[in-house]
């Protein structure tokens, strides 16, 4: 793999950051967006869009996991949890096999409108962008977030406050 020397890698590393900052401002705002439409605050329908995003994966996420994934603590998460419980959006489901561990499902009520707001808005132009790309061009852009991903998680893993 060729790598760029000196002042190229800075300009490439600049284009990629401000794509990918452009690209999370979009997403907030159609989370926003999301918000609006189930008339919900931003953070439960961001909250409320990781749980659905991990449901459909095949992997539901626990409460801890979710307090990562939107960044808030343990206590904020759980208050979150409740508002979306009480609106009829989430439910807790035990493990069968272990009462301890919980995860996160959306309720059957909420999948309709959440299939309504997300299906042809975001699914159909994604699917137009990404075959536009060669499978290996797609699996090289996929190592690459992961990588970059995992360097993001490392770096906010260091203790800065140590000094």
């Amino acid at each position: 793999m060729e790598r760029t020397e000196g002042g190229e890698t800075a300009v490439h590393r600049e284009r990629l950051l401000d794509g990918l900052r452009a690209f999370g401002a979009s997403y907030t705002e159609l989370t926003r967006r999301f918000a609006g439409f189930l008339g919900l605050h931003a953070t439960d329908a961001a909250a409320l869009a990781e749980i659905l995003y991990a449901e459909d994966k095949g992997v539901p996420l626990s409460p801890a996991r979710l307090a990562e994934r939107v960044s808030l603590t343990s206590g904020a998460t759980t208050n979150l949890l409740n508002r979306l419980e009480r609106a009829g959006h989430v439910v807790r489901v035990r493990d069968q096999a272990d009462r301890r561990v919980v995860t996160l499902r959306a309720s059957p009520e909420i999948q309709g409108p959440a299939q309504e707001f997300f299906g042809g808005l975001l699914v159909d132009p994604i699917d137009a962008l990404v075959s536009q790309y060669s499978p290996e061009t797609l699996a090289e852009f996929e190592g690459f977030l992961a990588r970059l991903r995992g360097t993001m998680s490392a770096v906010l893993a260091e203790d800065t406050t140590a000094g």
